[in-house]
């Protein structure tokens, strides 16, 4: 007798099974392949953290925010999806379809925020 790799309660049946369930055999698939890609959904987690933060703070489309703000709330620079410049040289950082650009005002870090429009396709 042999015991289930999910849930340790003796198997029946085929002297091949491995697990007592579709439920465990499912189970103990989700938790290998969550534990042996970690580091992608820790990844893809930040990034929809950003996106719904930079969304909640850019509801007309640009918006000027504090950087320490957008900080404190959970956004993390340092994760995006892609990239724009613009014609002055400027590049915007995007969290899929929601940009921001860092500038210094005043001693003061903020963040311009926009959103993908098709001109910038091109």
């Amino acid at each position: 007798m042999s015991e289930c790799l999910s849930c340790g309660n003796i198997i029946i049946g085929r002297s091949d099974k491995k697990y007592c369930s579709v439920y465990c055999k499912s189970a103990h698939q989700y938790q290998r392949r969550k534990s042996e890609e970690e580091q992608y959904y820790s990844i893809d987690r930040q990034l929809k953290t950003n996106r719904k933060i930079l969304k909640a703070y850019n509801k007309s489309g640009l918006s000027t925010v504090r950087k320490e703000k957008l900080i404190a709330e959970g956004f993390d620079p340092k994760y995006f999806t892609h990239y724009w410049k613009n014609n002055k040289g400027q590049v915007y950082l995007f969290c899929y379809e929601y940009g921001y650009l860092s500038l210094k005002e005043n001693q003061k870090e903020k963040y311009v925020l926009i959103t993908w429009q098709k001109y910038m396709d091109k």
